[in-house]
Formats: C-alpha cells, structure tokens, sequence
C-alpha cells in the first residue's frame, strides 16, 4: 500500500514475538486482511486480532472449556466446570497434534502467542480491557498451546440425546409412540438391546453432559439445558460446476447454521503470506479459516449425521460401587482429583471418574453411566483440521486432508480454479458390529466397536454428472452404500434440501447474487404440503383463518399476516393435536396429554416436520376408525383455537398481522452488560425475520417465536473472480460493544444484503478504513 493511498486511521504497534513487521488492513465492514512474511507471523497476528476483536468471548470460551468458570463467576459455577473437565482430550499430546497434519502444533503455538502478546498488552494498558473485565473485576488469561486442542466441548455432536430421548419413550409409552417421535433413516425396527435395562436410566442422565457442551446461563448457572429443549444444528452448501452457470466459473455457497449469539459465533479473517492466502469464516478462538476459500480452490460444510456417541450402561458391583461389571468379573474406574479454583471461597476439590468408554456422567445406586464419544479421541478438536485443508492446492491434497478430519463430521464441498468440484463426506465414524447406535448399551463388554471407517469407506463424489451438488444435512447415503445402515439412523429432515435442489434444478441459481438469493429463501415446503391437505379437508368451511390461509402461498416472508397465522397454527395448534389423536390409538386416554407434552413441547425440534406430515398425508389406521372425519375436526378445532391465539399476540385486525412481528431477533449480552453512559441494556435487535426452521433461509425459534439458530453467517464465492464473492456476518465482526463494528452488519443481515468478501490487494486497499502495523521489537 502507497502511502497516499494509506487509510487515515494507520497505527503502529510494537508487539514482542514477531519475526518481521505485519500489515493487518482492516475493511468498512470490519474484515481485517493479514499481510504476513511467514506462516508464524499470519497466524500470530491471527491471534492477535481475534483478541483485539473478541478478547472476553475467546476468554469466555477458554473458561468454559478448561472448567475456569468459578474463578471469576463464584461458586455457582462448579458443577460446570467440574462438568467440563470431565469431558477434555486426556491423551498424548504428541499424537495428538500429528493426527491434525505436520505444522498444526507450530500454528496453534504460533496463534496462542498471538494471543498472549494481547492480553499482556491490555494487562498493561487498562484502558483497553473489554467491559466485561472492568465490570466484572478480573483481567484475561494467557493460553497454552495445548488449550486450542484439549478443549472438545464446543463442537457439535451426534447422537447421545437422541438416544436417551428414545429410551425414555420407549420406556414411558412403548416403542409404537417414539415412531411418532422421530423418523429414522433409514428405517429399522427398533430393538432394545439385550441386557439393557431401560427403568434404570434416570431422566436426568444426561445433566451433566448438558453442563459440559452447552453455553452457560449466567442469569440462572444452576440450570440444566433440557436436552429436549438443545437447539439442533445444521447448515446449507452447494456447489456448481461451470456448465450450471452464467460466467462458466465455478460457483461455492455455504451457510452454517448455529445458535445465533452475542458476539457472533464465526469470525472472517484473510491470512496472507509468500506460500498461502486464504479469506473465509472461523471461530475466533481457533487458527486458520474452515469456510472460504485460498485463491486455488473453495471450501464449504454442512454437517453429515455420522452417529459419534454411545450411552453406557454399567451394573455396579453391590460391595464396592466404585466398580462396574465387565465381561465375567469386575473392572474398577479410573479416578482422577482435581482442584477448582472458586472466587471469593475456597478451592473445591473435584473428583472425576471414568470407565474404560469414557467420563461417567451419572452414578444410581444400582447403575453407572458413561458418555463414549469419538471427539475424544486424538485429532478430534472441532474444526481445528482446517488449517491443514485451507491450504489444499487441488482436490488430492484437499482429499488427504479430508482424511484426517475428525469433528464434527461434516459434508466437506470443494471447487477449484479449473473447474472441478465435488464432495466428500468426512469425520471420524465408529464400526458397531451387533448395533445400530440408536440406544443406550450395556458396558458389559458386549457392545463395543470394532476400530473406526477408513476415510475413503465415507461417500463422495467428484465432477458430478448433473453439474452440481448440494447438501442440507438430510440422508444423502447412496442406498447401497456399505455404511447405510451402521452410520446413523438420525438425519434432518429433507425440507431445505429440496427446496435447494428444485431451485438450482429449475435453472434459478446461476450466479453469485442467484445463490444470496437462495440463501434468503424463506418458502416453506412443510406449509405448502399442509395447505394441501387443509384444503382437502375443509372445503366450503367457514372457519376463521381459512381464508387468509387458502389465499397464501406457503412463503413466510415477514410481513405475511397468513405466514404468522400459520406458524401460530402449525407450532402451537396444529402438531400437538394432531400427535393427541394419534396416540388415542396407542394410550389410555389419561397418559395421552402427558405424552403429547413430552413430546412436542413449543421449543422442541425433535419432532420435525415429517412426522407431523406424514400423519396428515397418509392417516389410515393411525387416526382411529374414520381418519377423514378425525382430520376435519382436529384441523377446524386446532385452527380456531389459533386464531384467537394470533388475535392475542397481534390484535383484532388481521389485516396488520405480520409473521415478523412475533418472529424477531433479539440478541442480548450473555452478563447482561449495559452502556457505561447511557444505562442501556446492550442488545441487538428486535430485528424482524421471516422463515422458520423448515425453510432454506433457516430462522428457527423458541415457544415465544424468538429465532434462536440460523446462518449468522453466509459466503457465497465466485472461484477464480474471487472479488466477487459475497458474504455475511451477524451482527457484526467485534465483541466489544464500543466498536462501530459490533453491529453493523445487522440490517444486511436481515435484508439479505450481502457485502463483497474481498480477495486482491487493490480492491482490499480501495476498502481500507483503517490499518494496523505490528512491529518487532527493536
């Protein structure tokens, strides 16, 4: 950069660690591009940078992953660390880092540096500390490189909940209720394990697992996530071969879909050095960029359901509990004690235990229970394997690459400068020989797997013939594939995808602003089929909302009054109603509202739209003797009652109802935090959104319509006009809420106004708002 072309805002910063000076241009949109003369240097800075923009989140994340929560929040927060420590990487570092590639380690030493050379810079210079330190009264923490790979309690994971969630169905109500539960693909029956005593399980086996992967509640630390009530995680990618679009080049797109949060969960960043240069999304706590793409090829996922959990069952030995029975004798756990350090009292001494599977999460009088989990295994941090991938020249290094990943298990999508794309689906997958996953087991010996799939038994495809690919973490297993039947039997429904396929089969995608355009859809498929048998059923009836419902197009756009009749109807009226007659057939009429409750509660996703579908579709025998006559009443009588209940919410007129006036965004400071000047709550929003959880544009919501997961972040990437690719980050690149970067790209978000994703260092300098030098001593 010219120096009279250098933004008015340039600083300098000497920073003790550096090998050479770095250049970090930062955008107008908060982007920060990192100009380094080596690897060390990029991802020092890397480090660096996500502290200068997001010290107390990563801070935040370190605690929670450490089990360091107390020695700044108090007592009340033991139970989560102790929860924590239970679930860290507990093997070989040195085994460890080689599962990840060659350099990972340097690289995570590297980015920890960075971020050291931070906080000791804000330690000393106290008007920079964040004020969640300043109102909270401590200062950050120094890293250890190991940090970056220990912690495994952020990722996303399959299947545990859903196995205990189908236990206790099958255990309260009978295997024929959790059919209604949960579609499984691809089908099988369901068979209790032998030896599996489901009346031993408590319903609250999984508390402490809960405490360890989910983010803690600071306004009430005691409590424990309902693992009903988790949030279900998803995304959407695909990718186009030149001969699908309008300029022949390539075309990558990907949302990830993940609990929306304040700060944003990802974070974009450009590393640039003589061997590599790579721009995308990450998470500020860990080095490299795992969405984006490096000048030679792009990069993308969603996730891919491999099943990477199992519950334990053990029986206790009656003279020593201390002991669980395996194969024909007893086997004694493995006891750890730990210290944990508690603000404003004295350290609490913790005691860990563990079994040959894993970290025992629940002990009964009877019974021990023990959470085996593949992401704890060497090379399973998530996504640290994309700073070996982000560097991928062609698809062979990519696909090598591709064979070390571990977690999460992920449908990696790729596309390159010379035209190929292709897919491959990735993640370290257990082979259970006499199972299939989808229950708890007893640890008794007889169930155990039988070592992991090599990468290359996983599905994938290169150049397919229809031109493209896409993926929304639907089943997607050829149906003779070798793993079809042992990978996982729990996938999301297929609405988004097939939304995705009509849209780019229909020739409707075929540039950069076709695919944003895409990712903002906010059609449901789910509504459009259940308008269908609505009209079927109620043809010439004058019940109230049949009209705005007959009229509309099963588009929940925002400022739809019909799309929030319907929300209010499916959600709230509807699903529940339909479920209740269902289980008239299966129940005693005295267990039915119980079980509808269990069931479908408001904030649930377990039970998605294929259940409720298919009962509505195909009613015979499952809606009592006259299933015709059933669905007219349930159908009238459930859409009255919402009715009234949208008059409630958005008053008399239906004529000023809009589906965005219940349907919002509202992001709030996890400590509650409020503007120093003016006593304001810092907050986010309400920000008006459209779509649902079964549309592409993916904004699921809690019982009070507030969207609780989605895209906060999108990049749509035009390979090889790389300048002209397009992304999105919500609410904005900083944490700290005195920066003019820490929402501002809200009202893009929420209109679906992309800003472009720079690449060249012309049109990088021509964005330039500002520029950091950081310079070695001396």
């Amino acid at each position: 950069m010219s120096q009279q072309d250098a933004p008015a805002d340039r600083r300098v910063r000497v920073v003790p660690g550096l090998e050479s000076s770095v250049e970090m241009v930062i955008d107008r949109w908060g982007v920060t591009h990192i100009y380094a003369s080596s690897s060390h240097d990029a991802f020092f800075a890397q480090g660096f940078n996500a502290a200068r923009d997001r010290l107390w989140q990563i801070d935040l994340w370190r605690r929670r992953g450490l089990g360091l929560l107390s020695e700044v929040f108090g007592p009340q927060f033991v139970e989560r660390d102790r929860a924590a420590r239970l679930f860290l990487f507990r093997g070989d570092m040195r085994q460890e880092w080689l599962a990840y590639g060659s350099d990972t380690k340097r690289i995570a030493s590297a980015f920890v540096a960075g971020v050291n050379a931070y906080v000791d810079l804000v330690c000393a210079s106290p008007d920079l500390l964040p004020p969640e330190f300043r109102r909270h009264g401590y200062l950050p923490s120094r890293w250890q490189p190991e940090d970056v790979a220990r912690i495994r309690s952020h990722g996303l994971f399959q299947n545990v909940r859903e196995e205990v969630a189908r236990a206790r169905t099958i255990r309260d109500y009978g295997v024929a209720v959790e059919e209604l539960r949960k579609v499984r693909e691809p089908f099988v029956p369901l068979t209790v394990p032998e030896g599996l005593d489901l009346d031993a399980i408590p319903d609250d086996v999984l508390d402490v697992y809960e405490l360890a992967t989910t983010y803690p509640d600071f306004d009430d630390p005691a409590r424990v996530p309902s693992s009903d009530a988790v949030l279900v995680e998803g995304s959407n990618n695909w990718v186009l071969g030149g001969q699908a679009t309008s300029t022949g080049r390539p075309i990558l797109a990907n949302d990830p879909h993940r609990a929306l949060s304040l700060p944003s969960l990802r974070y974009l960043v450009h590393l640039n050095t003589p061997s590599f240069s790579v721009v995308g999304g990450g998470e500020p706590a860990l080095p490299g960029v795992s969405i984006g793409h490096n000048g030679a090829l792009a990069f993308g996922m969603t996730l891919f359901s491999v099943d990477q959990e199992d519950l334990y069952v053990y029986e206790l030995d009656p003279q020593d509990p201390t002991r669980y029975r395996y194969l024909d004798g007893w086997e004694r756990m493995r006891v750890e004690r730990c210290s944990v350090p508690v603000r404003g009292g004295d350290d609490v001494e913790a005691e860990l235990s563990f079994t040959r599977h894993g970290p025992v999460v629940r002990v009964t009088g009877t019974h021990a229970f023990a959470v085996r989990a593949v992401w704890l295994e060497p090379g399973m941090a998530p996504y640290l394997g994309s700073v070996d991938y982000m560097r991928a020249t062609d698809f062979e290094s990519f696909g090598a690459a591709m064979n070390r990943w571990g977690a999460p298990a992920e449908n990696q999508i790729y596309a390159d400068v010379h035209g190929n794309i292709a897919w491959k689906a990735a993640g370290l997958t257990p082979r259970r020989p006499n199972w299939d996953g989808t229950l708890p087991v007893p640890g008794d010996g007889r169930y155990e797997w039988n070592g992991f799939y090599d990468a290359d038994e996983l599905p994938g495809i290169e150049n397919p013939e229809a031109g493209w690919f896409a993926s929304a973490n639907e089943m997607n297993l050829p149906s003779d594939h070798p793993v079809e039947k042992t990978i996982t039997h729990d996938w999301y429904a297929p609405d988004r995808k097939r939304r995705i396929d009509a849209a780019i089969s229909d020739g409707l995608v075929r540039s950069v602003s076709d695919a944003a355009r895409l990712q903002s859809d906010v059609t449901s498929l789910p509504a459009q089929r259940i308008l269908r048998v609505l009209h079927r059923f109620t043809e010439g009836d004058g019940t109230p909302g049949l009209a705005m419902l007959r009229e509309w197009d099963g588009i929940l756009d925002a400022t739809s009054g019909a799309a929030a009749l319907f929300e209010v109807w499916h959600r709230r009226h509807l699903r529940p109603a339909v479920l209740a007659a269902a289980l008239q057939r299966l129940l005693p009429a005295a267990d039915v509202d119980d079980a509808v409750a269990r069931l479908v509660p408001d904030e649930s996703l377990l039970a998605d739209s294929r259940v409720l579908l298919s009962l509505l579709e195909q009613p015979a025998d499952r809606l009592g003797p006259d299933p015709a006559t059933t669905l007219r009443h349930v159908m009238k009588a459930s859409l009255e009652a919402a009715f009234a209940d949208c008059e409630s919410l958005l008053g008399d007129d239906p004529s000023a109802w809009a589906w965005g006036r219940l349907h919002v965004s509202v992001l709030r400071h996890p400590l509650g935090l409020t503007n120093d000047q003016t006593g304001d709550e810092v907050k986010v929003g309400p920000v008006p959104r459209g779509g649902s959880g079964d549309t592409v544009c993916d904004t699921a919501y809690d019982s009070a319509f507030v969207q609780t997961g989605g895209s906060t972040f999108r990049v749509v990437i035009d390979v090889g006009d790389w300048d002209e690719s397009l992304a999105l980050n919500y609410p904005g690149q900083s944490g700290d809420p005195t920066s003019p970067h820490f929402a501002d790209l809200v009202d893009g978000w929420a209109r679906g106004q992309y800003f472009p994703l720079l690449y060249s260092r012309s049109a990088v300098d021509a964005a330039a708002e500002s520029m950091l030098e950081l310079r070695p001593p001396g």
